[in-house]
């Protein structure tokens, strides 16, 4: 049987520590993306995840996903969508984006992470930038 002394303790303790750190931080949340010039023709085209997101496609054809706060009503329907971008024009986790007509408004994005393309199936083509 190993008999560690308390300072060997303390020591064994802090190295656990740090390597369930290390554990930790490789779970952490992907790094913030953004969309820079969307107000100025920088996406290229988006696809509805029904209600819940959306994947956005840059002009370099990176693909982004968007999720939202809340449920968006209407988008998995909209033929177009309007991207609210801040003042700087990027478009990313403090974006939204507006359905028209009877749909849901005003949706918040909740995140914006750099995203595989979306599964297969028709893409939008005529997003708009606002």
């Amino acid at each position: 049987m190993l008999k560690l002394t308390s300072g060997l303790h303390v020591a064994l303790g802090a190295a656990l520590l740090a390597v369930a750190g290390v554990a930790f931080a490789s779970d952490a949340a992907p790094p913030k993306a953004s969309i820079p010039f969307a107000n100025h023709g920088g996406i290229r085209d988006w696809k509805a995840d029904r209600d819940q997101g959306l994947w956005v496609q840059d002009i370099h054809r990176q693909w982004y996903y968007a999720k939202f706060m809340g449920p968006c009503t209407g988008l998995n329907f909209a033929q177009t969508i309007g991207f609210d971008t801040h003042p700087l024009g990027r478009f990313d986790q403090f974006s939204s984006i507006f359905v028209p007509g009877g749909g849901g408004g005003r949706c918040a994005v909740q995140s914006f992470t750099v995203s595989g393309a979306p599964p297969s199936g028709k893409v939008k083509a005529d997003a708009k930038s606002g």
